[in-house]
Parts: structure tokens; sequence; C-alpha cells
């Protein structure tokens, strides 16, 4: 008989009729409180890691250091003994905090103050007779009085930040959200402010000159002397007049006086001055004619590796009325890079007080020469981020990068 016969004829083993035996323990279900409260804890901190907290905390201790300390000289004699010094810097910034409150705010910060060194009682001593004598809890008072001031205080941020980010909003919708085609040029740009808004500007718009017609491109990048909300609303100026003077025929030098005579009307005698970098490029010609107002250099890395710096121009818009500009010209060929920034990326700092610099830049830009402009643009920012690493931001970082294409 075979062995197939064999294993047929041979009594079946008993099959199990019940469920099969788990593969495992049962996995214990977690208490309900424990869920609730990683819930709640994910909503309070917006899913952040302990790690990211402390950092975000160190970033928002250094800059309400900074806020209260320009208030006072924290930079005592070197003569003066320790503690004195101490003392007077606590002081201080005692006042330069007081100061920030309304009247009646800082009559309840004091009374909360003093309420929480009361004691909660005392006792009085007469022989072997020991009388102790409590009272209301001071302390608990003194509380109460401080988490009033601070909804009080965090109503006015909130409202303060809605108000900020309709601002926030409005100068978005100022500010391009795409580049348009420009026949031979691939274009990328982007900005990030130092707050909720920036006084940093970019633009980039057909218009018709004195010469070429119809057929040109303005370019532009400007940085507004300071930051928030008096920049924010210098820069909505300089964006108005620069898109009403850009609707007449004329030339760049024509339209730089122009933007110049009407920025010396808003600049307070020439502190809200401005810096821009303002071009026109034919793309028939694959010319473009520039002139730099105070801006930082941009660069131009040419596709031999050399790199030159736009410098032709004259002062910052907004300094001096009869001020005079020259207008530079160069040629892009194809594989020229052009990089157009404000001061707020070369001079972000790290922990060291160390800037990012050019030569960082370039760096940056060597090793991905091949790249199209938007994930240059990544890599540029990308690498800033890395390293300022929590170092609070201290100006308006914007960047406009310009790579030449066949045609």
């Amino acid at each position: 008989m075979s062995a197939q016969s064999s294993a047929t004829d041979s009594p079946q083993a008993p099959q199990p009729t019940g469920p099969p035996p788990p593969l495992g323990r049962p996995k214990r279900q977690r208490p309900q409180v424990l869920v609730a409260f990683d819930r709640f804890w994910q909503r309070v901190t917006d899913g952040l890691e302990l790690s990211q907290l402390m950092s975000q905390f160190q970033q928002d201790a250094r800059i309400g250091f900074r806020f209260y300390r320009k208030d006072f000289d924290a930079g005592a004699s070197p003569d003066e003994r320790r503690g004195h010094r101490i003392l007077k810097n606590l002081q201080a910034l005692a006042w330069a905090i007081l100061e920030k409150l309304t009247p009646a705010r800082r009559v309840l910060l004091l009374l909360a103050v003093i309420l929480l060194l009361l004691p909660t009682g005392f006792e009085y001593h007469n022989g072997g007779r020991n009388v102790e004598f409590s009272g209301p809890s001071f302390q608990f008072w003194g509380g109460v009085i401080l988490f009033l001031l601070l909804m009080l205080e965090v109503a006015d941020r909130v409202v303060m930040k809605r108000d900020l980010e309709i601002a926030r909003d409005i100068q978005n919708w100022l500010l391009p959200a795409q580049p348009p085609t420009v026949p031979g040029l691939s274009i990328a740009f982007a900005t990030r402010p130092a707050n909720t808004v920036a006084g940093d500007f970019y633009d980039l718009f057909q218009r018709r000159n004195a010469t070429q017609g119809e057929g040109v491109f303005l370019l532009a990048v400007a940085d507004v002397a300071g930051k928030s909300i008096p920049a924010a609303l210098l820069m909505a100026t300089f964006q108005a007049s620069l898109k009403t003077l850009s609707s007449t025929p004329c030339s760049l030098a024509e339209l730089v006086d122009a933007m110049n005579r009407y920025a010396c009307g808003n600049s307070q005698g020439g502190l809200r001055f401005t810096t821009a970098f303002l071009g026109e490029y034919d793309p028939a010609t694959r010319s473009m004619s520039y002139i730099n107002a105070g801006h930082n250099n941009p660069l131009l890395r040419r596709a031999s590796g050399a790199v030159e710096r736009l410098s032709v121009g004259g002062l910052p818009l907004g300094i001096r009325q009869e001020a005079a500009y020259e207008t530079g010209a160069l040629t892009l060929g194809e594989g020229d890079w052009l990089i157009i920034f404000t001061d707020g990326l070369v001079e972000a700092q790290n922990q060291v007080a160390e800037e990012y610099g050019e030569q960082r830049l370039l760096a940056v830009l060597e090793a991905g020469v091949s790249l199209p402009p938007d994930q240059m643009l990544q890599r540029v920012i990308a690498q800033v981020n890395q390293f300022v690493g929590t170092t609070p931001q201290h100006d308006d970082i914007t960047c406009m990068l310009i790579k030449a294409g066949s045609l």
C-alpha cells in the first residue's frame, strides 16, 4: 500500500471546536481619566514636546527681558559695589514693568505684592501665656488680584493679536502670492516677519516705461527702517506709491526719483527711511537696468562661478529730497543666478551673536546651483533656521531668487 493510501486510512486527529486561543495577553484599556488628560495636554501644548516647550519658554524670556531692558540702563559703573549694582538694576526693572501698566493696574499689582508678603497671622507672648491671632489669608486675595490682572492683560493681548492678524492678512494681500511668468526667468520669493507684521516688501509685475513700452518687468525688494506696525504702515504706503507711479510711462531713474520725493514727505525728517532695490528686466534683450537705494547689495552669480555685487544707486529713499541716483546695467545669461535679500537674512544671529553672512548664503547657492529657485529658497530658509537655532528672530527676512534659463 502506498504512503498516500496509508495516510488516508489512518484515523483522523480530533479537530478543535472552540475559538482559537489568544496569541498574547489582552491589551489593557487605558483609564478614561488618563485619556481625557492626554487630550487636555495635547490641546494646551499644541502637541509640542517638553524640550520644545522649554526652548519656547527660553525664547519668550529673552524677548521679554529685551523688551523691558530697553527702558532702563543695566550697565552700571564697574566701580560700583556688586550688591548695590544688582539692587539698582532690580529697581529699574521693576519700574520698567510698572510703567507698562495703566495707573489703576499698577495700584492693583502693588496691592497684590503687599498682600502676598503679609503674614497669615501672628502670636502674642505675655509671660507664660501665648495668644495666637489668625486672620484672613492675605496670600489668597493677593493671588486673586494677580489672576485678575493676568486676565485683563490677556484680554488686551487677545484683542491686539486679533487686530495684528487682520493687519497681517491685509499685508499678505498686498504681496504677490506667486511670481508672474517672465520669459527666460525662473523666480521664487518669500518673506518672514520678525513680528506678526513686517516692514519688508517685494513685488514683480509688468509695466510700461518710456522706451520699451509694455514689455518690461519691474522687480522690487524694499526694507522700511524699524519693525512691526509702524514699519508695516510705511511699507503699505511704499507699495501704493510704487504701483501708482509705475503706471506712468517713465524711466527707472525718474520712477525712483519720484519715489524718493514721496518718501521724504512721510519719513519724519529722515527717521523712517526705506532701503530698496528696483530693477527693470527686458526679456527681449535679457538686459536689466537697476538702482540700489541704500539696500544690501544683491548677489549676481554668473554661470561661470564669478560673483558680482549690484551696488550702483544712491541713498535710501526718504533721507534727502534732492538725492541723485545712478542707474546700473547688466545682462543675464543662461545659468546666471540673482539673489536679492534684506538685511534680516544675512544678519540673522545664532546664540553666540554670530551673523549668518553672505558667505554662507553663497555656499548654499554653490551647493545647489542646478536646483530650481523654489527648491533653492527652501534650502536657504532651512539653513538659516538651523544656524540661528532657538535665537529669537530680530529682523524681517525677505529673499527673492532669480535664475536665468533659455528663452
